[in-house]
Formats: structure tokens, C-alpha cells, sequence
């Protein structure tokens, strides 16, 4: 591995994040066991691997959707070569068949009489001031392996921060995201930005509520439009359960 991203100050997204204060390691078998709080953005990250590796190295269906206690192969299979990108460099294996990813462990079970309501704040959401992220017409995402909202909007219209936090992504890695800006909130909490013109803000960084982080845009995505979702412990939420009404 060249380098381990440190998103340990702003980790939990689901991708972009946790491990207070340890860098992820994988088994004998080069598998990572996620942990909450963990999503691909950070599992790629932290293992130098382009997520859409990851999604195809596992068979995932829905790259959105990791469980605690899942396993996911975070090494190249025999014979298989990297797709490079993000900073991440090419790896080749010996010719030998590719082994196949071990199906994921079930996650442990909830304690007794709590819901699985992902949709419902939490009371660590409530205590956030969140504000729009950018002006115009809002619907639930047109695609379908998509949980937030699309915005609508014009090209280079600004993009602000939802709330105040750290950024833990940057860049334009993920298939189907176009250029995207990830902030970590709180340890549970984090807002994806998606589909952006142009990037305002480094990984790293922190920003304030309000403050300009992207331009609007069209990138991977036929029109104009902001992606935007809320995660708690890695699980997209109901965007409009937080922000204020308008």
C-alpha cells in the first residue's frame, strides 16, 4: 500500500472516514471487515484503491449500501490488474484464476426494542443548523441506487456547505458522481454533494455553514443538477426530514 489515507479526524461517511485515531487494516486474505461509520469512498481510500474496484472486486449491487461486519476484498484478485485513479497506482497479479469475494457476514444484531427507521433524525441530527445546499427545484433522486435529492439549478450556481465540518472527499473517483465533495459533520453525520462544475475546497479543509464548495454542473449526469444526501453511520437519510422547509 503506497499511502493510508487519514480520514481518521473526519471519518465516519460512509466512505469518507472513522477509526478514531487508527489506520484500517485488511486480513491474511487482503479483506477489510467494515465497521460503522465506513463507507467505499473511505474504504478506497484508506487502502489506495479506486472504488470502482472495490464495487467490482465484490459483486456489489449497490455500492451505497456496506453493513458492519461485511467483507470487502480491498487487494487485487490473482490475475486481476487495479483500475488506477485518484492517485492511486496500477497493481498486476500473477496469471493465476481470480479467487471470488467471500459473501459479506451478517451485521450484528440491533438491541432489543430499537427500529431500523434510517429515515427518522436522530437527536445528534437535530442539534445541527442545516440550510439548503444550493437554490432551486428539488426531487428525490431520478436514479434508483440513489437515497438523496436532485436540485435544479443553473450552470456554475453555487454550491454551499450544508452545515459546518470537515471535507473528507474531493474529487471526481466515483462512477456516477461526477465531481464530488464529501463533509464530515459530526462522528455520524456527513453530506454528499454530487454532479459539480467545478470543486471550491481540498480534502482536509474545513468549512463553515454556508460557505461556497462547488458549482453547480452536469458532470456524469445529463443536466444540470446538485446530487445531495445526508448519511448517519454510513445509511442515507430523509434529506427533507432536516433541512428547513422553504
Amino acid at each position: 500500500m503506497k499511502r493510508i489515507a487519514s480520514i481518521v479526524a473526519a471519518l465516519p461517511l460512509a466512505g469518507v472516514i472513522l477509526l478514531a485515531g487508527c489506520a484500517s487494516t485488511a486480513d491474511s486474505d487482503g479483506y477489510y471487515t467494515v465497521r460503522r461509520g465506513d463507507t467505499l469512498y473511505s474504504i478506497g481510500r484508506d487502502f489506495d484503491q479506486n472504488p470502482s474496484n472495490l464495487v467490482t472486486w465484490n459483486r456489489l449491487r449497490n455500492p451505497n449500501d456496506l453493513e458492519v461486519g461485511q467483507r470487502i476484498l480491498v487487494k487485487p484478485p490473482t490475475g486481476i490488474v487495479a483500475r488506477t485513479g485518484a492517485g492511486q497506482s496500477s497493481r498486476s497479479a500473477s496469471s493465476a484464476p481470480a479467487r471470488k469475494a467471500t459473501p459479506a457476514a451478517k451485521p450484528a444484531a440491533k438491541a432489543a426494542g430499537k427500529g431500523d427507521d434510517d429515515d427518522a433524525p436522530a437527536p445528534a441530527d437535530a442539534k445541527l443548523d442545516w440550510i439548503w445546499p444550493t437554490q432551486g427545484k428539488s426531487a428525490p433522486s431520478s436514479d434508483s441506487y440513489k437515497k438523496g435529492i436532485d436540485i435544479a439549478g443553473t450552470d456554475g450556481q453555487a454550491v454551499v456547505a450544508a452545515a459546518a465540518g470537515k471535507v473528507t472527499y474531493a474529487g471526481h473517483g466515483i462512477r456516477g458522481y461526477g465531481n464530488m465533495v464529501i463533509i464530515k459533520h459530526t462522528p455520524t453525520l456527513l453530506s454528499v454533494y454530487a454532479h459539480n462544475k467545478s470543486i471550491a475546497v481540498k480534502e482536509g479543509q474545513m468549512v463553515t455553514r454556508g460557505q461556497q464548495i462547488a458549482a453547480m454542473g452536469n458532470s456524469d449526469t445529463s443536466s444540470v443538477k446538485l446530487y445531495f444526501e445526508i448519511r448517519r453511520n454510513g445509511k442515507p437519510v430523509n434529506v427533507m426530514a432536516l433541512l428547513p422547509s422553504r
